[in-house]
């Protein structure tokens, strides 16, 4: 069995398996959705719509790329199945992604969402749809690997789902999804600048409605830098914790 059909087999696995199952698929779309029809529906103009859609994107990726691979990797670990998926012919750091791809592929989908409903409703001719897209995929990435990270630094299921919300929902205030962060408590600003959503909202305001205020490449570097970041730390607690 070749290196790509293993990483293959554990990401069709855990498709089917995981997030394609109800619940996953109540409290990553349908929960986003709501979202979305709730703040479009109060919006006023078009120009609302513009304003917010870079917000309701982002939620709709972290809740779609969270809700269920932080637990999930966990429930495996408890379950002792994942010591049989280190069995199988790829690097960890292979492995690594196998499992997380899914997560990141359910957030990119679900950042679509508000977008279709976003061009019945108003014109987007505007956007710059290659920025968007980066910016998209590297919000993926990010919330993804915080919830890897998450789920190889505990060890019970409630402490995943747990340490998920205390990231999740700040995230929803803090990060400039709504209210911009020069708007913020003084106080609160150094946390926003902290928070890897808060540069992803950036480029997504700028892609859409040139609203962003920080350097577009700058933001993308945090992102990325986040990414790496959160990847290599849970692949060290891997080897550390998991592997005898």
């Amino acid at each position: 069995m070749s290196v790509w059909t293993a990483f293959g087999s554990i990401l069709m696995k855990d498709i089917k398996t995981y997030y394609l199952k109800p619940p996953n698929i109540s409290w990553g779309i349908i929960f986003p959705f709501a979202w979305t029809l709730m703040f479009f529906l109060r919006s006023q103009s078009a120009m609302d719509i513009r304003d917010i859609l870079p917000g309701i994107i982002s939620i709709s990726i972290l809740f779609g790329t969270t809700s269920m691979l932080s637990v999930t990797i966990t429930f495996e670990r408890k379950s002792r199945s994942f010591e049989r998926l280190l069995l199988a012919p790829i690097s960890l750091n292979l492995l690594m992604l196998a499992k997380t791809t899914g997560a990141i592929l359910f957030g990119i989908i679900n950042a679509f969402v508000p977008v279709i409903f976003a061009l019945f409703m108003t014109d987007l001719s505007g956007v710059h749809w290659l920025t968007m897209t980066g910016s998209v995929f590297l919000i993926a990435l990010t919330p993804t690997f915080l919830g890897l990270f998450i789920a190889v630094s505990v060890s019970e299921v409630f402490e995943a789902q747990t340490f998920s919300n205390f990231f999740r929902f700040p995230m929803i205030f803090l990060c400039g999804l709504f209210i911009p962060v020069q708007e913020l408590p003084i106080f609160l600003q150094p946390i926003s600048y902290i928070l890897p959503l808060t540069y992803g909202a950036d480029i997504l305001k700028t892609a859409i409605s040139g609203n962003g205020y920080m350097l577009i490449w700058f933001s993308f570097l945090m992102l990325i830098g986040f990414s790496v970041a959160l990847f290599g730390l849970s692949i060290i607690n891997v080897r550390k914790k998991w592997i005898y």
